[in-house]
Order: structure tokens, then C-alpha cells, then sequence
């Protein structure tokens, strides 16, 4: 498995997000747990969009959940409190005395507790339906929030993506310019006579850059493999990503303390401990 290939895929970025199954959610978690260099990507992409989602979040009013809730509940248990029992005795009829004016008005004083009492009532039900109206609406709201949320942190995802893309881009064009670096040309052998790639060296740090322009599709279970010659001794240099064996970008492969020249074949992905001279693909030598 080609780990830089697998990281730059995106698919760290969308198990992050939460937009993958659960199949494809177990295949990350295993190669995390396989690759460290994988782990801290994840680890690391995760890290920014948690700082990403904290850095724009928005809170609501502190309290307002409980105010609201509390005024909902206090709004039924006082209605079920005020609600007048049904009376479950007999009627008895009696004999009415005449109204006087004394009678009269405590009828009155009577009517107007009761319509008071109707009056509190019904404020009581519109005051809990508001509640349960204002309610409804903050959980639409809290809704809302988080659906804008994790958009920003889907652009704030893919914004990181395109970032480092481009510094690889400026790293690998830093390089190709650089005059610390020389240069050799690989030229395709007799099995594949249009390969060409190139090798930039670096003398003094020993670093390897590969650059690609033209490489056969290596067979299904194969990858190439780079290799220093020195004083004709093979020294493995790194099997190739397929973006860099398909001309996409710029590869730095094993440092080399020292070569006369270098060689590609075509070996068991993964590599081999010693190059198979049979499918040496492109062959140069330094100047």
C-alpha cells in the first residue's frame, strides 16, 4: 500500500467529516492503526477541524433552554392545579329563598372570582403554548447552527486540501529550479525504449527527487522501484507512488550516500531487497 497516495486521496478528510459508512469508517480505522504516518494525519486533520469548529461556533443566550423549559412545565402544573374538580354528588333540590340585596351581591362577588379564575386559566394556556412555541423554534435554531457548522467545516476541509497542495507544488517547483541539484536523465531501455524519467540529486545533502515523464503501466500486484549504482553495487532508493509512476508529481525517494548512475525495474509491490535486472525499464549515469 502506497501511504502518501492513500493520505492525499481525501478520504481522511471525509471520515473526519463523518461522510463516509461504516465499512469505509472500519477500512480508516484499520490502516490507522496499521500506518503511524496515516494516525497522525488523521490526527492532524481532525485537530484543525476541531479548532475550526470552535473557533466559529455560536452559542445560544446562556440559560435559554432552561428558562424556556421551565416556563413550560410551570404553565401545565399550575393550569392542572386551577382546574375545578367535577363534583360527584347528588343534585338536591331546595327550596330557594328570595334574593335579597345582600344575596345579590355576593353572587356577584361570586361571578367575578369565577371569571377571574377563567380569565387566569386561559392566560395560562396561551403563556405555555408561547413557551412551547419559543421552544420549538430554539431547537430549529440549535438545527440550523449545526448544519451551518459543519459546512464551514467542510470549506475549512477543503480549504486545508487545496493549501497543501499547493505548497507541494512550490516545494517540487523550489526544487526543479534549484542549482544545488544535478540532474540525471533516464532513458528507457530495450524493454520499454519510451520511458524516460529523471533523477535530481542533491551532492551535498544526498537527497533524490524522482521525476517521471514516461513509464509503462506496471503490471497488476507490480510497482517500480528506483536504485542507485555504486561502483556497480545496487542501493535501493524507494518504490515509486503510482501518481508519481503516472507523471503526476515529484517524489523524493531514499537518501544516496553515493552513485555512478541510477536504475528502475519493475518489482512485488512493496519492493524487493534486490533489483530484478530483467525488467530494468530506464538507465542513466551521472556526468
Amino acid at each position: 500500500m502506497n501511504i502518501q497516495e492513500y493520505i492525499e486521496s481525501g478520504i481522511l478528510e471525509q471520515y473526519a467529516l463523518g461522510e463516509l459508512d461504516e465499512t469505509q469508517r472500519a477500512d480508516v480505522e484499520r490502516q490507522a492503526a496499521s500506518y503511524p504516518e496515516i494516525r497522525a494525519e488523521l490526527d492532524e486533520v481532525e485537530q484543525a477541524l476541531g479548532a475550526y469548529g470552535e473557533a466559529h461556533a455560536l452559542t445560544p443566550p446562556p440559560g435559554m433552554k432552561e428558562r424556556v423549559l421551565a416556563g413550560f412545565q410551570a404553565a401545565i402544573q399550575q393550569d392542572a392545579e386551577q382546574t375545578p374538580k367535577a363534583s360527584s354528588q347528588e343534585a338536591v333540590v331546595r327550596q330557594m329563598p328570595a334574593p335579597t340585596a345582600e344575596t345579590e351581591r355576593a353572587e356577584i362577588g361570586s361571578s367575578w372570582v369565577s371569571w377571574s379564575m377563567a380569565a387566569a386559566v386561559a392566560l395560562l394556556i396561551v403563556s405555555g403554548a408561547a413557551n412551547l412555541f419559543l421552544f420549538n423554534k430554539w431547537k430549529q435554531t440549535e438545527t440550523d447552527l449545526t448544519v451551518a457548522l459543519n459546512q464551514q467545516a467542510s470549506y475549512a476541509s477543503t480549504v486545508q486540501a487545496v493549501n497543501k497542495n499547493l505548497a507541494s507544488r512550490n516545494q517540487e517547483l523550489s526544487i526543479l529550479r534549484s542549482e544545488q541539484f544535478q540532474t540525471v536523465a533516464l532513458v528507457g531501455t530495450p524493454a520499454a525504449p519510451d520511458a524516460k524519467a529523471r533523477v535530481l540529486y542533491n551532492p551535498t545533502t544526498k537527497a533524490v527527487y524522482l521525476d517521471v515523464r514516461k513509464l509503462p503501466a506496471a503490471p497488476p500486484g507490480k510497482q517500480y522501484q528506483l536504485w542507485a549504482l555504486d561502483q556497480g553495487k545496487p542501493v535501493d532508493a524507494g518504490v515509486l507512488a503510482a501518481a508519481t509512476a503516472a507523471g503526476d508529481s515529484l517524489q523524493q525517494m531514499k537518501d544516496i550516500a553515493s552513485a555512478q548512475a541510477f536504475a528502475m525495474t519493475v518489482e512485488d509491490e512493496g519492493g524487493s531487497p534486490n533489483p530484478t535486472l530483467s525488467t530494468m525499464t530506464v538507465l542513466g549515469k551521472m556526468q
